[in-house]
C-alpha cells in the first residue's frame, strides 16, 4: 500500500473533501507545488485554479478561487472562499462570467471596477482551464 497523507479541502461554506491521498498538486503563487506524505511543513497562498489529488492511483480535480495551502506533518489543509469539484463546474456560467469580465474591461470604468473585472476574468479562465484539463484526462 502506498504512503498517504490526510487532506481537507474546505470552502467558506462547506467541506468539499476530507480523506487520505497519495499526493496533492496545486497552483501556489510561487508556482505549481506537489505535496507527498512526509512533506516539509509549509504555508502558502493559492492562485485561482486547479487542485488535484491522487487517491488510489486515480486523480480527482477541484477548482479553488485562491486561498491558503497549509502542510503539516500528517495533514494538508486547503482553505478557499470557493472550492468545487471540477465535475460540478458550470461551463456555461464560467463562459458567461468570462464574457462579462471582458466587456467590463473594454468599457474601462473606474479603477476599482477594472480590478474587479480582472479578478473575475482570472477566476473564469481558471475554471475553464479546469474543465478543459478534466476533459483531456477522461479522453474526450
Amino acid at each position: 500500500m502506498a504512503m498517504t497523507i490526510h487532506v481537507d479541502i474546505v470552502s467558506a461554506d462547506t467541506s468539499i473533501y476530507s480523506g487520505l491521498v497519495e499526493a496533492v498538486f496545486a497552483s501556489a503563487v510561487m508556482g505549481e507545488v506537489g505535496i507527498y506524505p512526509r512533506h516539509t511543513p509549509m504555508l502558502t497562498r493559492l492562485k485561482p485554479g486547479e487542485v488535484r489529488i491522487l487517491v488510489n492511483g486515480v486523480e480527482e480535480q477541484f477548482y479553488v478561487s485562491g486561498g491558503i495551502l497549509e502542510v503539516q506533518p500528517s495533514v494538508v489543509t486547503i482553505l478557499a472562499d470557493t472550492a468545487v469539484r471540477a465535475d460540478d463546474i458550470d461551463e456555461a456560467a464560467a463562459l458567461e462570467a468570462k464574457a462579462e469580465a471582458e466587456r467590463s474591461l473594454k468599457d474601462r470604468g473606474a479603477k476599482l471596477e477594472i480590478a474587479e473585472a480582472q479578478v473575475k476574468l482570472a477566476e473564469a479562465m481558471a475554471q475553464l482551464r479546469s474543465i478543459d484539463r478534466m476533459r483531456k484526462g477522461k479522453g474526450h
